[in-house]
């Protein structure tokens, strides 16, 4: 229903921007009515123009709810079908590989498509009542077996660029532990001497703004435009650090240590899960990112650095 009413606002200002630009009539304003012929009939819709736009706003709802490209966001949104916002050049590469792929496969689609409808219309028994005993043609299968051949071959170059952009760490300026445990996240700043537990904000407890099973009540905060490590590894079961909108997903395994990275362009809260089945509260082990500058993440760091490296739980 949130969803709903997401589009059902977006349209009434769309309804309200045609209306500015004449494209529909103001209430205060009378559709002018033309002089009928002897004997015909009044067409006019006796309900007036706001019944018009009744249907119009029906329509454009029922049109945008089925486009997916309105859901982007950097937390999951109601009748979301597509990606986050991509907000690391990782993600961008991602989201860019995707949509190659996409105009890939739709050509495909389309070409064996309209082959499959020719050879039905052209091929039909009515048109052919003796049909070819042909079984074999060199060529026609020597096209068929190189022409995916080479498609892939054209798909795995970006793919093994992308594989070790994502697998290759840059030179990182600032380095964070992430430790799963049930079912809770342990970060650690090893740099600066900072350590603390992170869990889900309970539904009761929320405050305005914040959402349901994805809020916690200490954040990582990093800065923008800075190289940033994560190694992240469990101390029970496996989990999987995930944050969507950075394109990042890393299993946390017991006894050893994985590695990724990512590089914020932008302020703001990014929020990812645990997507790693680790246990009947899999779904209560949110991620929350919140990107600042690099003033402000100063400003953090002195407020929460801990010498004696004991969990302070905030």
């Amino acid at each position: 229903m949130r969803g709903l009413q997401t589009i059902d606002s977006f349209l009434q200002d769309f309804s309200g921007l045609l209306c500015a630009h004449n494209a529909c009539p103001r209430e205060s304003e009378e559709l002018p009515v033309p002089r009928l012929k002897a004997g015909a009939k009044d067409c006019k819709d006796p309900k007036g123009p706001k019944q018009s736009r009744k249907r119009l706003h029906l329509f454009l709802t029922l049109i945008f709810s089925f486009v997916p490209y309105l859901a982007h966001a950097d937390h999951p949104k109601p009748w979301q079908m597509y990606y986050q916002d991509p907000v690391t050049p990782v993600m961008d590469h991602l989201y860019d590989f995707h949509t190659l792929l996409l105009c890939i496969e739709g050509t495909i689609v389309l070409i064996v498509g309209a082959l499959l409808i020719y050879v039905i219309i052209r091929f039909r028994a009515s048109k052919n009542a003796a049909p070819s005993k042909v079984a074999h043609n060199t060529l026609l299968e020597v096209i068929w077996t190189a022409i995916p051949v080479l498609i892939l071959v054209f798909i795995a170059f970006p793919s093994f660029k992308l594989l070790y952009m994502m697998d290759v760490t840059p030179k990182a300026d600032l380095t964070i532990k992430a430790i799963g445990n049930q079912w809770y996240w342990t970060y650690e700043y090893p740099d600066h001497n900072i350590r603390f537990d992170s869990n889900i904000v309970p539904e009761d407890q929320l405050k305005s703004g914040q959402f349901r099973l994805l809020e916690v009540d200490n954040r990582v905060i990093v800065p923008t435009h800075t190289n940033i490590r994560i190694i992240t590894t469990s101390s029970d079961v496996l989990h999987s650090w995930a944050v969507p909108a950075f394109g990042v997903k890393r299993d946390s395994v017991p006894g050893r240590l994985n590695e990724t990275w990512f590089h914020v362009k932008k302020e703001g809260v990014y929020y990812g899960q645990c997507s790693e089945l680790c246990g009947v509260k899999h779904g209560f082990m949110p991620i929350v990112v919140e990107a600042v500058t690099k003033a402000q993440f100063e400003q953090w760091l002195v407020s929460k650095k801990n010498p004696a490296q004991t969990p302070s739980g905030g």
